[in-house]
Order: C-alpha cells, then structure tokens, then sequence
C-alpha cells in the first residue's frame, strides 16, 4: 500500500483515475468510492481542474474529492486511465512510475502484438508493453489476470459479441474453420463519450437506428485476436443512453441441438458470478435486455435454435459503461490483486427503469 494514502478508511489499496470528468471515468469513481478495498486518492483533468468531482458528476457530489492536472500523478496502489485511444501509450512510462498497477480502459493495449495496431489503428507507441498487458475481461482471461500490472479494458461492442460467441467456441461448434457467424450490435449514446460529437447531441440521436459502422469496425480486431473468429460486423445507434446488445446469426457447418446449446451455455457460465442465462422463458424480459443490466456488472446471454435454417441465433446484453468498460476494469482489478471478485460490483440495478 502506497505511503501517502490519504484515505480516511481502512481500506487495503489506494486508487488514482486518470481522465475522471468522461463516463467511463465518472462510472470508476462510483465504483472505487463504494468498493472496501480500495480509496480514491486523486482524479485528473485537463478540462476540470481544482473541481469537484461533484460539479461534473453530480451522483457524487457527496465524494469529497477535486480534479487535479493529469500530469501531477501521485503515487497509488492502482491507476485507472479513462482517456481516449492513444493517450495511456504515450504515458504508459510515467503511469508506472506513479502505480503498481494500471488498468487502462481505452484501446491502447488491448490487442496483444503491434502489427495489429498497424492493421486497425493508426500503429503502437508503446509496442514492448503488449506482451505484459493482459485482457481485462474474466470470463475469457481470469486465469490470467491473477498478479498481472498491466490490464487492458475490453471494448463494449466485443466484449458483448464474445460473451455471446465464447460458448460456443469452447464446445467446438465455432471456430476459425468452423460456421460463419453475423453480428449486429445496437449501442447506446454514451459510447460516444462525454464529448461525443453532433451525431449525438439529442435531437440527431433521439428515435434513431442509425448504422454508424456498417463494415470494419475496430472491436473485430478483438474478436479475431480472443476467439480465432471472423466475423461480419455492423454496429448500429439506438436511442437508449445505456446499452450495447449483439444479435450473433450463427451458420454452424455441422448439426447443433438445443441440448448441445444448452450444455454449452452452462458450461461456459453456472459459476461465473455476473453472466446470467436468460433463454425463450416466460414473462416480458424473455431474452437479454440492455434495460435489464443498466448499472450492473452483469452480462445476459440467451440464444434460439432456427434448425430449418441451420443458424443459432445468440442474444447478449451488457450496460456498455459497465461491463463494457468501468465494471469490467474493477471486475479484472480485484482478480488482479486477489480481492473478491465481486467487492464494489454488487448493485443489482433497478426495475422498472426508463431509458438505460
């Protein structure tokens, strides 16, 4: 534990988040002030500097904490970066001279070798890190993730598609020489990030189902380089404020039952502690929901078998600021530093709820 916790708890690591005012950084800070483990130190901003958190996040006016300029770290326990892509590459250096621990949730190094970076990004800065950076999502890397000093958030649009396609992966009945799969995914407006632009101030984003990334989108490369998949990809906008769900159209080369999606299914996720199974029952929620998983950790999955078609059509559904994102780096961190997984992740949401 770091010599200058200013914590006033007795909690066991103290934390620091870089790019705090965004969502995702705002989403770290809910999560870091209410987790036993850990004491939120600092929180940096260019653009709020010497505010409170409060004024920017107003669910936190009670977290007696002001932004600081991003370039006077203090030393923690772990540092979480909440910044664009390119920015954690460029100071990866000075993150560890000021943490054990970094847990990054932009793109920076979520691929594991740099000749992808040249394929779907604009190249690497920081290349000799990625071998030391290990995926941040559990239910694909956990083994992984125990000690590790380097965690890389996953994005939401992949970590939807691969919780929905890891199943069937693991069981042989996808795989690079095996099905062709189709997936398209519906996000909400705060994957756009606090600054997100025209195309999602609210009366451009308001009633759409906008396809804003018909082909190549850059969370393929994840599936690719996690799952050994190829898939076809088409990202669309909704109107919800919460949400990425992935619609998977599965064409398996050979026969598949439902008792072998079902196996499949549970196999891959009766013990995992925020993936929930939610299949064709009854009631209204028949299927994953965005809804159902706004401010949760949780991650549904679900899937229907068309076999006068041949297809497997799987369902998943994450709150991307969640899962997608802050959820999954505090999710990893406590894996990381041999912490209950589930400490400060416990919410369950809230039913009924309006637009996520």
């Amino acid at each position: 534990m770091s010599d200058d916790d200013a914590s006033s708890n007795d909690a066991t690591y103290t934390a620091g988040v870089i790019g705090g005012t965004g969502f995702a950084g705002g989403e770290l800070l809910r999560l870091l002030a209410g987790h036993p483990e850990f004491s939120v130190v600092q929180a940096t901003s260019r653009s709020a500097a010497n505010k409170t958190v409060g004024s920017i996040h107003p669910n936190l006016r009670s977290l007696d904490l002001r932004f600081t300029e991003p370039s006077d770290l203090e030393s923690v326990d772990v540092l979480f970066a909440a910044t664009p892509h390119g920015v954690s590459m460029e100071q990866i250096d000075a993150y560890f001279e000021a943490a054990d621990t970094v847990v990054d949730l932009s793109a920076d190094f979520r691929l594991p070798n740099a000749e992808l970076y040249d394929e779907w990004y604009e190249g690497h800065d920081a290349p000799e890190y990625l071998e030391r950076a290990e995926y941040a999502l559990p239910e694909l890397n956990r083994e992984n993730l125990a000690g590790a000093d380097l965690i890389a958030g996953g994005g939401c649009n992949a970590t939807a598609t691969i919780l929905g396609l890891k199943p069937l992966v693991d069981e042989g009945i996808l795989g690079p020489e095996t099905g062709e799969v189709v997936v398209d995914v519906k996000v909400g407006s705060s994957e756009g990030g606090a600054g997100g632009g025209a195309a999602s101030s609210h009366p451009e984003r308001s009633g759409v189902v906008r396809p804003y990334a018909p082909i190549s989108h850059r969370h393929e490369a994840e599936i690719g380089a996690y799952l050994g998949l190829d898939v076809s990809f088409t990202v669309h906008a909704v109107d919800m404020v919460r949400g990425a769900s992935a619609t998977c159209h599965v064409f398996p080369d050979g026969p598949v039952s439902k008792g072998d999606l079902w196996g499949a299914y549970r196999g891959a996720y009766e013990d995992e502690p925020f993936m929930r199974l939610v299949s064709g029952g009854g009631g209204v929620y028949r299927y994953p929901e965005p809804k159902a998983v706004a401010g949760t950790n949780a991650g549904e999955v679900g899937f229907e078998l068309d076999a006068s078609n041949k297809r497997v059509v799987v369902f998943s559904a994450i709150d991307n600021m969640m899962k997608g994102s802050a959820g999954q780096a505090v999710h990893a961190a406590n894996i990381a530093l041999g912490l209950e997984e589930t400490a400060g992740l416990e919410f369950q949401g809230l039913h009924p709820v309006g637009s996520p």
